[in-house]
């Protein structure tokens, strides 16, 4: 599936070999409305792979496209992506023409970033409060993140609380999706404040159900994704000459686990 009829004819211009044996359309745009239209005429279609922009808009289409098919019995979704901003960029590189570069979601990427530098801190039920309070308090993000997702592995798997916490964090990565991710520093830092007040309530209980330890896990792994979030806000408020010019760029994720 294809944003505009240009980029289709570019691509099979670029890959012509079988390309009869494949259903193809171009969407006009990354609107899901041309996409299921077309998904109901051919109900034996199973695979769905998605060749939009490598731009901030094409990345964010993947996504939401993703959910939405899922939502209406599509699990088999991949996506394709050209080397420069679009399929038609590629081919003009071909042809020797200096193509358009493509464009990373600087927000996602940043995110995917945070997650994967977190690291594993042993949690210490009886100092997590005050733990999670002062991080919070000195506006340390990322020290939060950790303690939150430390407590949450803690909650979910006492015996063995580093190799779920990197389970966590794979699972951060892989539902992190930019286009819900749309407001503004202020309304982040009063989500992250709602999520302290929220975990540090809960954290008073001494003695707790499996189903309860299960809600607490919950609760701390949001907010471990809220804390990361506003350190992705601090991070990108950065003029850019301060930032690092060799950062990682993190792989897509891949979807893992559940709680329960």
């Amino acid at each position: 599936m294809f944003e505009a009829p240009i980029d289709m004819m570019s691509f099979f211009t670029l890959y012509p070999q079988e390309w009869q044996n494949h259903s193809c359309i171009a969407m006009n745009g990354v609107y899901e409305n041309a996409v299921l239209t077309a998904l109901e005429k051919h109900k034996n279609l199973s695979e769905i792979i998605l060749c939009v922009d490598n731009d901030e808009g094409g990345i964010e289409a993947a996504d939401r496209l993703r959910d939405i098919l899922a939502e209406n019995g599509y699990t088999d979704v991949k996506r394709i992506a050209p080397q420069f901003k679009d399929w038609n960029e590629d081919l003009k590189a071909k042809n020797d023409a200096t193509p358009l570069p493509a464009v990373p979601h600087k927000r996602k990427e940043e995110y995917l970033r945070q997650i994967e530098a977190l690291q594993h801190l042993r949690c210490r039920p009886d100092k997590l409060k005050s733990q999670i309070y002062a991080t919070f308090k000195n506006g340390q993000y990322k020290y939060l993140a950790e303690y939150a997702l430390a407590g949450s592995a803690f909650f979910v798997c006492k015996t063995s609380e580093n190799v779920m916490f990197e389970k966590l964090k794979a699972k951060l990565k892989a539902e992190y999706k930019p286009y819900t991710d749309r407001s503004g520093k202020a309304q982040k830092q009063k989500l992250l404040q709602e999520s302290v007040q929220e975990v540090l309530s809960d954290l008073k209980q001494s003695v707790r159900t499996h189903q309860q330890s299960v809600q607490t896990a919950k609760l701390l792994y949001q907010l471990a994704d809220n804390a990361v979030r506003m350190e992705v806000e601090e991070a990108l408020s950065v003029p850019i000459q301060e930032q690092s010019e060799d950062m990682d760029i993190v792989s897509e994720p891949k979807p893992c686990m559940e709680f329960g």
